[in-house]
């Protein structure tokens, strides 16, 4: 009897982490300095979301709702994978970017799962009509007080040419900030002269260890170099979110998803 119930004792902890890991939502907390940033941006705030894969926090989601409100953003985006190739169900996603349009102007890109689902061209449409603005190797001028940056967004190469959309998509003169699905592309983010580059695909590794960090991403295989948080190349920075949503691997570890807010400041 004793065993059974320290046995069942174990079960429980292990599948109360389980929850927490993959359902706990957590805010990372980034600056972004540059003197390239105009002053009636600095203190600008952008909430970055990635990979939702169709999983649902709460009713409407509302837990994830209420995360990026306490957030309190000027600008929101989704850098792809609102939706999962396998187990197709753009409810989730389309009901979240809805929620979110309500709260502040919404950008975003496609993943390589909206394209591997074969749906990506009704899909398209169904995003547009939630308010949120898909970017498809395109820009647009985000305008603060008279003063602009740039805002780019190219298509994942599941569906599209990186490196050609980077020569061609037209950047301000000024700060540009590149939506882009995978990180693992760094180099050509910065080879373009991007400022700023928000990506996801790598979903933290899957699972994280101390002192080493994602066991495993996608593209990038063992012991990835770009999992989480902020990386720079010479004047390019990028962000890589952890994501929110599970594909192929269904649980994470020590890897809670994440909704990342970023704060603008002028040098």
């Amino acid at each position: 009897m004793k065993k059974w119930v320290v046995l069942s004792g174990i079960v429980l902890v292990l599948g109360l982490f389980c929850y927490v890991q993959n359902n706990a939502l957590v805010t990372t907390k980034l600056e972004i300095e540059s003197s390239k940033i105009p002053e009636a941006f600095n203190g600008y705030r952008i909430v970055q979301l990635s990979d939702l894969h169709g999983k649902s926090f709460g009713s409407n989601q509302d837990r994830l709702i209420q995360r990026v409100k306490e957030s309190k953003p000027d600008l929101i985006v989704f850098t792809g994978d609102l939706v999962d190739a396998k187990r197709y169900d753009p409810g989730p996603g389309l009901t979240l970017l809805k929620e979110l349009s309500t709260l502040a102007p919404v950008y975003i890109i496609s993943g390589n799962h909206e394209w591997w689902s074969g749906r990506w061209e009704e899909l398209r449409e169904e995003v547009g009509e939630t308010g949120a603005v898909l970017l498809e190797d395109d820009a647009v001028t985000i305008k603060e007080n008279g003063e602009e940056i740039g805002l780019l967004g190219v298509d994942d190469p599941a569906g599209g040419d990186v490196p050609a959309a980077l020569q061609s998509v037209g950047k301000e003169k000024g700060f540009n900030i590149l939506l882009s699905h995978r990180p693992e592309l760094f180099s050509d983010y910065a080879a373009s002269g991007m400022d700023l580059v928000l990506s996801g695909h790598a979903h933290g590794g899957q699972v994280r260890l101390p002192f080493i960090g994602g066991l495993v991403a996608p593209d990038q295989g063992m012991f990835p170099e770009y999992t989480e948080g902020l990386y720079k190349d010479g004047d390019t920075n990028m962000v890589v979110n952890r994501g929110l949503g599970n594909s192929i691997i269904p649980l994470r570890i020590f890897n809670r998803p994440e909704v990342v807010e970023i704060t603008l400041l002028a040098k």
